[in-house]
């Protein structure tokens, strides 16, 4: 069986909850390079992005006002972060659905949830290789929390898994190695029987820095009851199959059909992140859909032996995005669909007939506000990050409508706004919350903050 994992590269961990992404002036250049056609795209594929909050002090999350995003090439407006999730448009989120979006929020967010636990914590974790986390895990179980880790051994666990494995049963923990029979390349934490981490990244801390991932923190009580249910029998030393739905999940085995059926249910556009791109059915529908008119995306980063179905996806008419493969450029392991601005899905499935057909996997398909929001912001920016792989790529079919521009304070609608309610300008100071932030000062043009003998806006 093809395994599913992610490649291994050379990366700079560089300490920071801040990772790179679009900055400064390179805005202006990257749409420039995307061309007109493209930047329409992805006025279109944004399409309506409610004002949203990333939950639990990480970074900041873009928004928008009015019904659509702004044409600026500047990127979507921009917020400093507060606690909670806030909704004011669009479809009203359900309670506890919210969005972590990495590298910009740090691991804090996540740790805090693993360290709230009261009486118990399930994991099922593919890759397992990261002291903090450890720590929290033996600290939790010396405090009578009920702690359960389960790694996958069929793939990872000589050259990843071992070493937690080794810490956390030395130190009374109890973990154990999931069935070998098939990959088990979810990424779940459970606090307490009351809500649930999905992550689309590992627990690996080399990695944290310079990786795009999302994490959705999940309430919804036929949610968490599913995911337990299906701890329970994995625990148990279960093969992978099946699980139950919940409110809104995607299990692996089995996510190849609710994915493809959420794909083709687009009406105006399709933006996708992955870090594979090698199953058929995934690779029609998304050139389905660009022949019949939806605006497509694929961002990913840039590998050879996705080439063949990068060209047959760009034959179809869509456009593909790529990230240099490269220790300093952000790394897209993300696993995120967003349809028309409406709908998402997040999870652990890659792109590949064993992520979806075969190991055990995880995700999520909502309409929530909380979590399509920030995801159709995040990738708007990330797409204007990158690189279009054919310069030659057909332009999209459905016309962008141009939506009003925000409206905010300031003298040319500048954002953040300051706290005194002004706008910034280049050289001066920037909260903790903005650290990593591309807004507008009052001139208009576009500023970045950023660390240069500390923290400034730059232009």
């Amino acid at each position: 069986m093809r395994t599913t994992t992610r490649r291994r590269r050379p990366r700079l961990d560089h300490g920071a909850a801040h990772g790179p992404g679009p900055s400064g002036a390179r805005w202006v250049t990257r749409a420039a390079a995307l061309g007109t056609g493209a930047l329409a795209l992805l006025l279109v594929a944004c399409g309506t992005t409610p004002t949203a909050t990333i939950r639990a002090g990480g970074g900041a999350t873009p928004t928008t006002s009015g019904s659509g995003t702004t044409t600026s090439v500047a990127g979507p407006t921009t917020t400093p972060t507060t606690a909670g999730t806030t909704t004011t448009a669009g479809t009203a989120a359900p309670a506890g659905l919210s969005l972590l979006v990495e590298p910009q929020a740090g691991m804090t967010p996540v740790y805090d949830f693993m360290s709230s636990a009261r009486r118990s914590l399930d994991m099922t974790m593919y890759e397992l290789s990261d002291p903090t986390a450890e720590q929290i895990l033996i600290a939790d179980h010396d405090k009578g929390v009920r702690v359960r880790v389960l790694l996958d051994q069929a793939y990872s666990a000589g050259s990843v898994n071992r070493a937690a494995y080794s810490t956390l049963s030395a130190a009374g923990v109890s973990v154990a190695w999931a069935n070998d029979s098939g990959i088990f390349h979810q990424k779940t934490i459970t606090v307490d029987d009351a809500e649930s981490a999905v992550l689309t990244g590992n627990l690996t801390s080399q990695y944290y820095a310079t990786t795009r991932d999302f994490a959705v923190m999940d309430d919804q009580a036929a949610d968490v009851t599913a995911i337990e249910t299906v701890f329970a029998s994995d625990w148990a030393g279960a093969a992978p199959a099946p699980g139950p739905a919940g409110g809104d999940l995607v299990w692996s085995p089995g996510s190849a059909s609710p994915i493809i059926a959420l794909i083709d249910s687009a009406t105006r556009s399709v933006v996708v992140e992955n870090e594979e791109m090698d199953s058929a059915p995934v690779e029609d529908a998304l050139g389905a859909d660009a022949r019949r008119g939806v605006a497509v995306t694929v961002i990913m980063t840039s590998d050879s032996q996705w080439d063949s179905a990068f060209s047959g996806l760009e034959s179809a008419g869509v456009r593909v995005v790529l990230y240099p493969d490269t220790a300093s450029a952000l790394y897209i392991h993300a696993k995120a669909i967003d349809v028309d601005g409406a709908r998402s899905f997040i999870g652990s499935e890659n792109f590949s007939a064993a992520s979806l057909d075969d190991n055990r996997e995880l995700g999520l398909i909502t309409s929530s506000s909380g979590v399509v929001g920030p995801l159709s912001t995040t990738l708007f920016s990330d797409a204007l990050g990158g690189r279009l792989q054919s310069a030659s790529a057909p332009p999209p079919t459905t016309p962008a409508t141009t939506p009003p521009p925000p409206t905010s304070a300031g003298s040319a609608a500048c954002h953040p706004i300051d706290d005194e309610g002004g706008c910034y300008e280049p050289g001066e100071y920037c909260r903790d919350d903005d650290h990593g932030v591309t807004g507008l000062a009052g001139d208009g043009k576009t500023i970045v903050c950023e660390y240069q003998d500390g923290w400034y806006w730059e232009p």
